[in-house]
């Protein structure tokens, strides 16, 4: 049977399109390549993308009304909360630390909730 091997691409509408792509780019270090697209390239032996669905009711995107949430891999959660807060985007003091990774949160300026992991080393 065919079957999905992976998650291809995250889509999703923005009031202003151009200025939250930038946004992502000088906040979360995002590369722009030269089609203008942002592409995350994984390693055969590294790295999982997580797909989930969620309880129409979840209150875990909140603050965002949006009914989706992206986590973003990231490697160094730390330094990349300070780096968020120094530019003065909204950050959730909470972290948590689980067997699979450490987590946090912060809002992009269009009010949508991004979740980021740090894997365990």
């Amino acid at each position: 049977m065919a079957r999905v091997t992976g998650i291809g691409g995250v889509f999703f509408k923005a009031k202003d399109p151009v200025t939250l792509k930038q946004w992502y780019v000088e906040h979360l270090g995002f590369q722009i390549e030269d089609d203008g697209t942002v592409m995350f390239k994984w390693d055969s032996d590294k790295g999982l993308t997580v797909w989930e669905t969620f309880e129409i009711g979840t209150d875990y995107f909140e603050p965002s009304a949006a009914p989706f949430m992206i986590n973003y891999r990231v490697d160094d959660l730390d330094g990349l909360l300070a780096q968020l807060r120094a530019a003065g985007v909204v950050v959730e003091e909470r972290i948590d630390e689980e067997p699979y990774g450490r987590f946090g949160w912060a809002m992009d300026p269009e009010g949508n909730r991004i979740e980021l992991w740090e894997p365990p080393a």
